[in-house]
């Protein structure tokens, strides 16, 4: 499968955010902590939340699906403690299970996840978590063992705000015995979305969005209805969109807060940004300034819009540098911006990038999620018709990604 883009259309008019990705997956697996129905709202209709379904089907929970984007999962079957292999090696955010698994039967068994590859993602917060709230770990041949009859509430100082294992963590903990304090804990949004799902669950949680989460274990959860919030990844995507095809368009059900970096970079950039409370006008009457830009755990520069916003500079005025801070292997998809005539020099976790006038339309191939956006983006600005392959990377993250650009204007067609 591939997208066919013709460069050179500046988009106009309005596109609708979809759900959070790398919240929705969150929610999922929070609801097996439930003991009784959980109905899930504006989830996105892409392949890691049919992945995520599939993981929680095999478990025992039954998923059902009411609506378009509302997820009711049933998690009175759930009975097995180990999810299949093949789908945890497929996504990374399977591993989110093992929380709540841990917590409900006081045992979980894993393999390492999957995902894209872009750079070493160990589990070991993860697991460092596990231990302190009273969990045996043992790792052997690729799976990870966890057991804990039962789970104690513990003080847990991470080493690195990392999203995942602060959301496992506070998963685990709200089924524990006792008070469980997480610092230097992950900010991002998503973070305080699932403490919100969590506390309508019955949990006991606050600080999200601070350094410092205090969970109050309880002995059940209970089920309830819940809405995911806006992708900020996606807005910021469709932001970058509009600016490298110097359109004029407005973002619907976004939330600009969660996007101020980006905007940030964007107005440096010579880019206008219009925000009003849960939409943002992006316009751009031509060529980018060339600007620096750091990826940091939130609220800086997110490493999911990294790919993105190298390609915007790709055409930009001057030399732009990205500093990669989070994920080494960021810069796999700069071998094909290349062949899109960028000029990017690698320099360890650094990308000089020397802005060209126009980009040059070529087959290429998605190396990863966040990459493959970035080289349909690409080729919404260059000359000629790209084909951008391997679009199966695209379509776990983003929802109907060539039908919401073609709403725009962008003459971009999905080919089998």
């Amino acid at each position: 499968m591939k997208y066919e883009v013709v460069g050179g259309i500046p988009l106009r008019g309005v596109v609708k955010v979809s759900g959070a990705k790398n919240s929705a997956l969150k929610l999922m697996a929070a609801s097996l902590l439930a003991e009784t129905p959980c109905t899930i709202r504006n989830v996105p209709d892409i392949t890691d939340v049919r992945t995520m379904v599939g993981v929680l089907t095999a478990l025992g929970a039954r998923v059902e699906t009411p609506s378009a984007g509302t997820l009711r999962i049933d998690p009175a079957g759930l009975s097995g403690w180990e999810p299949p292999e093949h789908l945890v090696r497929e996504m990374r955010a399977s591993i989110q299970v093992m929380g709540p698994l841990l917590a409900r039967f006081g045992r979980v068994r894993v393999r390492q996840p999957g995902g894209c590859d872009i750079g070493p993602r160990p589990i070991d917060l993860h697991l460092k978590g596990f231990r302190a709230l009273g969990a045996d770990i043992v790792e052997d041949r690729g799976f990870i063992m966890a057991v804990a009859p039962k789970l104690y509430g513990a003080e847990i100082h991470l080493d690195f705000p990392s999203v995942g294992a602060t959301e496992n963590i506070m998963m685990a903990a709200s089924l524990a015995d006792g008070t469980t304090i997480i610092r230097n804990a992950a900010r991002e949004p998503e973070i305080v979305d699932q403490q919100n799902f969590l506390n309508r669950l019955g949990a006991m949680i606050r600080g999200a969005g601070t350094d410092t989460i205090r969970i109050v274990g309880r002995k059940a959860l209970s089920g309830t209805e819940y809405s995911v919030l806006p992708d900020r990844v996606e807005t910021g995507t469709f932001m970058v969109a509009i600016a490298i095809t110097g359109g004029d368009a407005w973002i619907e059900n976004c939330i600009p807060e969660h996007v101020q970096a980006v905007i940030a970079k964007l107005r440096e950039a010579g880019v206008k940004i219009t925000e009003e409370d849960s939409r943002i006008r992006v316009t751009s009457g031509g060529r980018p300034g060339a600007v620096s830009v750091r990826t940091l755990p939130y609220p800086g520069f997110p490493t999911d819009m990294h790919p993105q916003i190298s390609a915007l500079l790709s055409i930009a005025r001057g030399t732009s540098v990205i500093t990669e801070n989070i994920f080494p292997n960021r810069f796999r998809y700069v071998e094909e911006l290349r062949r899109m005539g960028a000029d990017i020099r690698l320099e360890g976790r650094v990308a000089v990038i020397e802005g060209k006038e126009r980009l040059f339309a070529t087959d290429v191939d998605a190396p990863d999620l966040r990459g493959g956006a970035a080289l349909v983006l690409a080729g919404l600005a260059a000359d000629g018709v790209t084909k951008v392959g391997n679009i199966w990377h695209i379509e776990r993250g983003y929802e109907n990604m060539a039908g919401k650009l073609a709403s725009l204007g962008a003459r971009i067609t999905r080919l089998a």
